[in-house]
């Protein structure tokens, strides 16, 4: 009996348990969760037979954090990003937005002005640009002096930057804008000084000065009595006019055996006028590059007719004629002996063809480049040639091998219409269209020669050619302005400089067994024969 009395109290608790579990399902749909709680209180008071509900605190893993500080910072950037950025300041220690970059100036209100800028100075749709360029005339005024006096004016406006003391001792002068006085001083001073290059700062008579007819009048005026005449036949010369002349000859006549005695070439500036032995006649069009045999017998001629010819040098027989229907910029025959038959070719459409002559057949194509071939050169005892192209690059091939064992192009390279192979075989000289000459090492790198540099010379846009004397102690090269210039090979400096041509020097040449004789040839149709 006992035990039936607990097995129906178990089940009566069990049935009310499930039936509170259901009303506080319900009750979670409708109403909040403090109200549940208080539903089940209720159910557990007004049943005397249900347990008391067991109610666990919660309970939270993170750490306990004071967020003043956080709202302390968060509030400080939010008052930072929200003022204004002052004008003056150059650096920012945040990343403003672009209302506050492009907020206007702060400052009292202007009743006609857009964005704090005035409509009248206003002149671009931001606001106010301000006017502070100039022309390069008077920014190099202002650049020389600055670097002579220590001032400069100031391009923002009408102020002086720089040392004022000088500014008030020069009056504020440029270089350019040199006073009266000190004009005649440096005037007085280069006359001063060639007085005294002539041997001629001697107390004379003042007499002197003012006769035409002395010596002293000539040199102290140095003014041709013959200026300032009108044209016409001049029946007599006068006495002054006389005078020049006899002094005129006897400076010449000195020079002439001055530099006799010294031992010295005298330049001879006059069209070598030589024999013409010879014309030879075939191209339909300019002839752009010629190329003679080993022995002299025979050469060969490239044309814009597109044509190649081997002509016979003695009777000016064409013997041979090739072409692809390009134009061959630069011929060459192998300089070997046993293969002066075969006939290498630069054509416009970057290719070098290799010809057989004897057959007639192409027996070879270089196909890399990416520009006209210019240039082929032979190294490494006629192993392997050097090419250059208007794809400004150098390219080093193995006689017979279409396949590039050496590819040189940097950034900085210009086109290279003309190269030269030094007298010992090491090196190759370069004319690079940057106005400078470039050495190259022929050695397996082909490495450029940093040490050696030959400039001066004006050669932008023409393919003047560069060249060696046969004893390899200097550099020559035509250039763009008629001269022609020599260089030391050892210290890269500038020799000397002939003025061979009215045009352009576009060609040089040294006499292969006397070594003081050059020949040149310009745009002016003339070849001159130097000593």
């Amino acid at each position: 009996m006992f035990w039936m009395f607990v097995w129906d109290f178990s089940l009566k608790l069990g049935m009310d348990l499930l039936q509170n579990y259901a009303d506080e399902k319900e009750g979670d749909l409708d109403e909040p969760a403090n109200q549940n709680y208080g539903s089940l209180n209720s159910s557990a008071l007004e049943s005397p037979d249900s347990s008391p509900p067991r109610l666990l605190p919660s309970k939270s893993a993170a750490p306990n954090v004071d967020d003043t500080t956080l709202a302390l910072t968060v509030a400080q950037a939010r008052q930072t990003q929200s003022r204004p950025i002052d004008p003056s300041q150059h650096f920012i220690a945040y990343n403003p937005t672009y209302e506050q970059l492009w907020a206007p100036i702060y400052g009292p209100a202007h009743p006609y002005a857009k964005d704090g800028i005035a409509q009248g100075m206003r002149n671009h749709k931001l606001g106010f640009v301000e006017d502070a360029s100039i022309d390069s005339f008077v920014f190099d005024e202002q650049y020389n002096t600055f670097y002579k006096y220590g001032y400069a004016a100031d391009p923002a406006g009408n102020n002086y930057v720089g040392d004022f003391e000088a500014l008030e001792k020069n009056n504020g002068v440029s270089v350019y804008n040199i006073r009266q006085n000190e004009q005649k001083k440096r005037k007085l001073e280069k006359k001063q000084e060639a007085e005294e290059v002539d041997g001629t700062a001697v107390d004379v008579d003042p007499a002197e000065f003012n006769n035409p007819a002395t010596d002293t009048w000539l040199m102290k005026n140095r003014k041709s009595p013959w200026a300032g005449k009108k044209e016409g036949v001049q029946t007599e010369l006068s006495e002054e006019q006389k005078k020049y002349a006899e002094e005129y000859a006897k400076k010449k006549e000195e020079k002439g055996n001055a530099g006799g005695e010294k031992g010295e070439h005298v330049e001879d500036k006059s069209t070598f006028h030589g024999k013409c032995m010879r014309t030879y006649m075939g191209h339909s069009k300019a002839v752009r590059d010629i190329s003679f045999c080993n022995d002299g017998t025979k050469f060969l001629t490239a044309s814009y007719d597109k044509n190649i010819k081997y002509w016979d040098t003695e009777t000016g027989q064409v013997i041979r004629t090739f072409s692809t229907g390009k134009i061959p910029y630069v011929v060459k025959l192998n300089p070997d002996d046993d293969k002066q038959n075969i006939l290498l070719a630069g054509m416009s459409d970057k290719k070098i063809v290799q010809w057989d002559m004897n057959t007639k057949e192409i027996t070879q194509e270089y196909d890399q480049h990416l520009g006209a071939v210019n240039t082929i050169t032979f190294v490494d005892s006629n192993r392997r040639f050097v090419t250059s192209s208007d794809d400004k690059s150098l390219r080093v091939w193995e006689f017979g091998i279409p396949v590039v064992i050496k590819y040189i192009s940097e950034p900085h390279m210009h086109s290279m219409p003309s190269i030269s192979l030094h007298p010992n075989t090491n090196w190759l000289a370069a004319q690079s269209l940057d106005n400078q000459i470039l050495i190259y090492s022929t050695r397996e790198r082909f490495q450029l020669n940093k040490k050696k540099r030959f400039a001066g010379h004006i050669v932008a846009g023409y393919a003047c050619q560069v060249n060696f004397s046969p004893d390899g102690r200097f550099v020559m090269s035509g250039d763009g302005e008629g001269k022609c210039w020599f260089w030391d090979w050892k210290s890269c400096k500038v020799f000397r400089t002939l003025k061979c041509h009215e045009g352009v020097c576009i060609g040089c040449e040294w006499h292969p067994l006397e070594q003081s004789k050059v020949a040149t040839c310009g745009w002016d149709g003339l070849i001159k024969y130097w000593d």
